[in-house]
């Protein structure tokens, strides 16, 4: 992964105080005590012969970008020299007689312009080297034992007075009796009569990057962390921090950046992980946890980026860019590993050709100088490799090289390229002029015609000019007639292609599951009977218009009598016939039942009641299940089909009209196209479809197809079974039949309506496992 870093420092300034010599002296008037002065003084010499060490670092950032550095000694600083470059911007101060008492070698800084300060020691002499963003102006001072470099500092420090209350106040001085002139004048005490007791004040930021501060015994809590997109897709961490001054360390760990945070609690709110890869930023999580008494923040990755961390006030944000196409290509460009061992090289106004004889010796390869390198250099290069080394001198005087084994021609870049331009004119006409051959190229696994299209394609011709290949398709062989480094080529691409192709078996299980309920209520019942007679006419009562009391008799309280004939002459008594439902009241059977009640109520007065209950209730389940299996090559389609066509009839058309009979297919039908990766897994591009025909709802002999079907890409491990998807419909129907007002009646409403329930329940599965056949096809 290629990664870009930025990272823009803030500083915060502070003012500097000035105190007054007074503050040295007693507030009482007394005179100080000089015994402690006296008794350094005297062990002063003593220590004069010892090494002084160099025992501390400090820094600091001013007003106006300004960064001031300190260093600590044990002793009298020495007199130190220094120096300074512009590429790369470095500050080298030399002290003589000096050792490291430092921890570590490297102190970082990250406080303006200043980086980091590295402090080597050799011998009884060390260097100490600040490393800068930029070349500033800088200046050097000695206070006490210590060496204050500042960077960045204004032409004349402006140094302002401040009062320090009464502390700061000559003795026998007041606010209140200080006059106008004394506050005009400052009547500053010189340096010198400074009680070397007095405290140097150092700025708030201290030993780290993004304005580290002094330990403190008292952590604050990290106020929150948050992610944004921006307008150009850039990704935004955003962290709240206590304070300005909270530290906060960026760093690169594999493919993620870290951000850590010092002497700061994370609530337990913050304990998360946000996945932010729907965003479409180069960022795709942001995690935040506890690390002892700090917080690290780790910013998980996905592709090429550029990252820039900056703070404005307590805000502290890192933010991600994608990098363009052009970028890409200008880090690859400039990304050059140098592995050579490492050396140091210092001279002035060598010639070019003694440092390619240092570089040969060094290296012990056979070098070979043109004779038109001339020209002399001059360089110093500390503990570089030696080819990162070779490769600076050549640049420098527009030289190249070619190396071949172990010898290296170094000549320049004009004259290589000239002579490989003759070289390769030179392999042009020899070829013009090389016999032509033919040779026969047996094919075993490929097309023939196949490979001939590629070797003769356009833009990719492996032939020369004068070259040719035929196809002698009865045989799978190739005529090739060309040079013989080309008939070499044409004979290694078809030995690498002309390969077996693996084969795959794919098997597959189309399950349709139907589950259906249903249950139907209904009623009948009826009513008939004679009113009596209203003078010569007979009043009956019925379920419908017309009733079904035969008149040839009469029903009385005593039994079934004829209206006019005998006493005992019989009366049909049934209502409810098998055929006849005009003669009842209520009629609302179950459509087809599988079962009816009949009560026959009896004889109440002159009337007879009949009622019939019907009910029915089926359940069903059902499982249909297509097993196609097919083996098919690596990158091959492969169709199986199973199934029926159904005829219909369709008009001619024409003059002559008529109908003629067409066929449509209702099939299982398997589209498979399967891809082995190099690790033995497979990409299968996949259709199925079923297809049902549904007999229940034909029209004129032709019934309607039911179709389900699944197109889908996947990727499976060898043997490993998917379910490529599911489809479950759910039918649920309720059915009412009623009598208008009757039906509503609670309780008795019942007898004046029927129901039915409706449940179907259809699931379809499918199920593919694909395996990758070695040794021959399996079997079964």
């Amino acid at each position: 992964m290629t990664r870009r870093k930025t990272e823009i420092h803030s500083t915060h300034g502070f003012e500097r105080r000035r105190f007054r010599g007074a503050a040295s002296a007693c507030l009482d008037g007394s005179r100080p005590v000089l015994r402690p002065f006296l008794l350094f003084g005297l062990l002063l010499p003593l220590a004069a012969g010892a090494a002084t060490l160099l025992e501390d670092v400090e820094f600091s950032s001013l007003p106006g970008n300004a960064v001031e550095v300190d260093l600590i000694f044990s002793g009298t600083p020495p007199t130190a020299t220094d120096f300074a470059t512009d590429n790369p911007a470095r500050i080298a101060i030399d002290l003589p007689d000096v050792t490291t008492d430092l921890t570590s070698k490297e102190v970082p800084i990250g406080i303006g312009v200043a980086q980091s300060l590295n402090a080597i020691q050799a011998g009884s002499r060390t260097r100490v080297v600040l490393n800068l963003a930029d070349a500033v102006p800088y200046k050097l001072r000695t206070d006490g034992n210590r060496i204050i470099v500042g960077l960045n500092m204004p032409a004349a420090d402006v140094v302002t007075e401040v009062d320090l209350a009464d502390e700061d106040l000559r003795p026998g001085d007041s606010p209140a009796g200080e006059t106008a002139d004394t506050a005009a004048t400052g009547d500053l005490i010189p340096p010198a009569e400074v009680a070397p007791e007095m405290p140097r004040q150092i700025g708030a930021l201290r030993t780290s990057r993004f304005g580290r501060e002094a330990a403190s015994n008292r952590r604050a809590a990290l106020k929150n962390i948050d992610f944004r997109r921006g307008a150009d897709g850039a990704g935004r961490v955003l962290i709240s921090l206590p304070s300005a001054s909270t530290p906060v360390n960026v760093r690169e760990q594999g493919d993620s950046v870290v951000v850590d945070i010092g002497n700061t609690q994370l609530p337990q709110r913050l304990f998360r992980r946000l996945d932010v890869v729907d965003f479409a930023t180069p960022v795709v999580a942001v995690e935040s946890r506890a690390e002892g008494e700090d917080i690290q923040v780790k910013i998980d990755t996905t592709e090429d980026y550029d990252y820039l961390a900056y703070q404005s006030d307590n805000l502290f944000t890192v933010e991600f860019r994608a990098l363009t196409p052009a970028e890409k290509e200008q880090l690859e460009r400039d990304k050059v590993v140098y592995d050579g061992d490492r050396l140091s090289l210092n001279f002035q106004d060598i010639e070019v050709r003694a440092v390619l004889q240092l570089l040969a010796d060094f290296t012990g390869l056979n070098l070979v100088a043109s004779d038109t390198v001339r020209g002399n250099i001059t360089l110093r290069l500390q503990n570089v490799p030696w080819d990162q080394a070779l490769d600076i001198v050549l640049k420098t005087k527009g030289l190249s090289m070619r190396q071949t084994g172990n010898v290296v021609m170094v000549a320049p870049t004009q004259e290589i390229a000239a002579q490989e331009k003759l070289e390769l004119e030179s392999i042009q006409q020899i070829e013009e002029l090389a016999p032509l051959r033919s040779e026969f190229i047996q094919v075993n696994y490929a097309k023939a015609g196949d490979l001939a299209s590629l070797i003769k394609s356009e833009g990719n011709n492996l032939l020369s000019e004068r070259g040719a290949v035929t196809v002698d398709q009865r045989t799978n062989t190739l005529l090739v007639q060309d040079t013989g480094n080309k008939l070499e080529e044409i004979r290694a691409l078809v030995l690498r292609l002309d390969i077996p192709v693996r084969q795959v078996l794919v098997e597959s299980r189309v399950v349709i599951a139907d589950n259906n309920f249903s249950r139907d209520l209904g009623v009948r019942f009826g009513v008939s009977g004679s009113m009596g007679n209203i003078g010569s006419n007979e009043l009956m009562i019925s379920g419908s218009q017309q009733g079904n009391i035969d008149d040839s008799g009469t029903l009385d309280m005593g039994g079934f009598m004829g209206i006019y004939g005998a006493p005992d002459s019989p009366v049909n008594s049934t209502i409810i016939t098998e055929n006849d439902a005009a003669g009842l009241m209520v009629s609302l059977p179950a459509g087809t039942p599988s079962g009816a009640v009949n009560f026959l109520l009896g004889k109440v007065g002159s009337h007879l009641l009949q009622l019939e209950l019907s009910a029915m209730q089926t359940e069903g389940r059902g499982e249909i299940v297509s097993a196609p299996r097919v083996v098919t090559s690596d990158g091959h389609q492969a169709t199986i089909k199973l199934g029926k066509e159904i005829p219909y009839q369709q008009e001619a058309g024409g003059l002559g009209g008529g109908t003629t009979v067409a066929f449509k297919e209702a099939l299982l039908k398997l589209d498979v196209t399967p891809q082995i990766t190099p690790d033995d897994r497979i990409i299968m591009d996949l259709v199925v479809n079923k297809d049902n025909p549904d007999y229940t709802r034909e029209r004129n002999g032709v019934p309607p197809i039911d179709t389900r079907s699944v197109e889908t890409s996947v990727l499976v491990n060898n043997g490993e079974t998917v379910v490529l998807g599911g489809v479950f419909e759910g039918d649920k129907t309720f059915s009412r039949e009623q009598v208008p007002w009757l039906g509503d009646i609670p309780v008795l409403g019942n007898l004046f309506k029927t129901t039915g329930r409706r449940e179907i329940n259809s699931e379809l599965l499918i199920f593919v496992t694909p395996k990758i056949l070695k040794g021959g096809l399996a079997g079964g």
